[in-house]
């Protein structure tokens, strides 16, 4: 079996952040071939598998993989010395209902899992910490990115100006039709909407439908919480668009693998 092939970012010496390909895992189907989540309906063996690939790759033990239970929401958990004396039941239970993750451990691979949904990878260049978000929609709205700079200043005492970030592979505006619900979601939360939206004409021909730019939401406010454009990296890759590459549940459908976006700290 060969390795799982992944995106690498260089951030920094001593920092591995990458986004999983689809490529080099033992998964079947439109989980095919490597996926690492166990909770979009792969089978379980084949998750264990995969997960053992990767970590074999970054050269860490299984136990040194953490990936939360997601539940777009907007929840970070700083994962710390403390983490690793919990009960693997603990463990579990303390990541349900996560969607982003801290850390300043070394040899701690923190990931969330994204299938159109917007990953984002934070870097504290002064404290040598990072973190890891899950940006759909829903936590997009709720802000979760500046959140995650917030705990991270909490917990490490990061300055926005220190931090440098890579929004991953995700659904692209061109890609992204959206109901008017979901559009005065974002209208609600004070996003400028003509920064992240635009209508575009249907299949029909006969009527237009709203698109969202949430590379665009996400990078302002980084922006917005004062993380400096320059430092802000765009991967510009539409899951929907290279689903033979990348998982797209709008594509592939909701039962489908899931990219695993990483970050290990040396």
């Amino acid at each position: 079996m060969t390795a799982p092939q992944r995106l690498t970012y260089a951030i920094a010496p001593r920092v591995e952040a990458f986004s999983t390909l689809r490529h080099g895992g033992y998964s079947q189907g439109n989980h095919g071939a490597f996926n690492a989540n166990l909770y979009c309906g792969d089978d379980g063996r084949a998750v264990l598998q995969n997960r053992a690939l990767l970590c074999q790759a970054m050269g860490i033990g299984g136990e040194r993989l953490v990936m939360p239970h997601q539940t777009h929401g907007c929840e970070c958990r700083h994962i710390d010395e403390n983490f690793f004396k919990l009960s693997q039941p603990l463990r579990l239970a303390t990541l349900e209902g996560v969607d982003a993750l801290l850390t300043s451990m070394k040899n701690v691979c923190i990931g969330v899992s994204t299938a159109d949904c917007i990953p984002i990878i934070l870097y504290d260049t002064v404290h040598h910490s990072a973190a890891v978000v899950h940006a759909g929609w829903r936590g997009t709205v709720q802000r979760i990115v500046q959140n995650a700079v917030g705990r991270m200043n909490e917990c490490f005492g990061t300055a926005p100006q220190h931090l440098k970030a890579v929004i991953g592979p995700g659904i692209s505006l061109d890609s992204f039709e959206v109901g008017d619900e979901v559009y005065d979601a974002f209208d609600r939360c004070g996003l400028d909407m003509q920064r992240i939206a635009r209508k575009y004409p249907t299949n029909d021909g006969f009527s237009q439908k709203w698109h969202i730019d949430l590379w665009e939401c996400n990078r302002l406010q980084l922006a917005e919480s004062g993380v400096p454009s320059a430092q802000i990296h765009t991967a510009g890759i539409c899951t929907m668009q290279n689903s033979t590459d990348f998982f797209s549940a709008r594509k592939l459908g909701i039962s489908s693998g899931r990219i695993l976006t990483g970050v290990i700290l040396r």
